[in-house]
Order: structure tokens, then sequence, then C-alpha cells
């Protein structure tokens, strides 16, 4: 039996002048928004061209298929998600849980904001779990995460500070996949976010946290 292959989900090209960048961008809102509307499993090329009034050959320029297009969005995510982890985890000046803790609100705040268009991606996720863009994202937030657990937890031991990170980041990941299935107000997220925060400076106290 012949395995499945893979639909292709790299981009075509990427534009070079102003109108072939508006294009883009107008085309990839568009694909937000019928992702948000109707799911990975009604997305198709047609409603985003419908979406974004354009023909379907002008997405086509761009994009060889739908997977394309979401591989797309979801690149786009994991690059908003790795630099907000930097902006957060490598500000030196702030103390430790302090900066885990504007970590944990802001987190929860995008789970919140784009649950929709998260979990949809999720969704289509078989498309390019194992694509090396993937892969790159996994390896940059690691390492982000190591170096930050090693700052904190500097007496304590590698196992130590690995399976603190792992646990955290885990948790805050899986918690903010479920939170965010219903809506939320601004203090519901407060309130949840400041617990979560509490009980991991509590966890990392015990284990030792240099400098608060």
């Amino acid at each position: 039996m012949t395995s499945r292959r893979r639909p292709q989900i790299a981009s075509r090209k990427q534009p070079q002048q102003a109108r072939s960048t508006e294009l883009l961008a107008a085309i990839l809102e568009a694909a937000t928004l019928v992702l948000a509307e109707e799911g990975a499993a009604r997305f198709t090329t047609a409603r985003v061209a419908d979406k974004a009034g354009v023909s379907v050959g002008s997405i086509y320029q761009y994009f060889p298929n739908k997977a394309s297009i979401l591989f797309r969005l979801q690149t786009d995510e994991w690059m908003q998600t790795t630099q907000m982890l930097r902006n957060i985890l490598e500000d030196a000046g702030t103390p430790h849980l302090e900066r885990l803790r504007v970590l944990v609100h802001a987190f929860l705040r995008s789970e919140c904001e784009e649950a929709e268009v998260r979990g949809a991606l999720n969704d289509a996720a078989p498309l390019y779990r194992d694509s090396p863009e993937a892969h790159r994202a996994q390896a940059e937030g690691d390492q982000m995460i190591d170096a930050f657990m090693m700052e904190a937890l500097p007496r304590a031991s590698a196992a130590s500070r690995d399976l603190a990170g792992d646990l955290i980041f885990t948790t805050l990941s899986s918690v903010g996949s479920s939170f965010s299935k219903k809506r939320r107000t601004k203090a519901e997220v407060k309130v949840y976010a400041d617990a979560m925060a509490d009980m991991f400076g509590a966890y990392l106290r015990a284990l030792g946290l240099a400098g608060g």
C-alpha cells in the first residue's frame, strides 16, 4: 500500500512590490477570518478569495493550495509566539517571577483573543506538524525556556530545571487551550492568570529561585 502524499505547503513566492505586499496581506487577513468563521474542515481557497474580494488565480500566485495558506498562518503564529517569549523571558531588568507572571497573562490573553483561529490551526496541524519549520519553532522556544530556567534556578540540577520548564510550559499550553474554549472577560482572564502565576511562583521558590 502506498503512503498518501503530503500536500505542498510552501508559498510560491514572496511579494516584491508594495501592491503585491498589500494583496498578500489582504489574502492572509481574509484567510484568518475564514478560518475563525468556518474552521479548518470548511476552509477553502475559494472562500478566502471571496472574503478577500480577489480571484482564486490571485491567491494561486502565492499559495498552491489551501494547505499552504494554513501553513503560512501557522508559521506567522509561531513567529509571534516566539517573539513574545523572547521579549518577556529575556528581559533581564525584570525579576524572574515577574517575567513569568507577565508571560502567563500575555499567553492567556492571546489564547482567549485568538481561540477560534488557534483551535482551527490545531485541527490542521497534521498538514505541517513534521515540517522543518515546526521543528525549528519548537527548538527555538525550548532554547529560550532552558535559558530562562537556568538563569532562574542556577543552583538546581539540570534534571530539576528541565522538569520545571516542561511542567510549567506544558501546563500553561494545556490550560490555555482548555480555558479559552469559553468566552472570557478580561476580569476572568486576570484572576485565572494571577492564580496560575502564583502556583508557578510557589513551585519555583521551592526549587530555590534565584533573585525573586
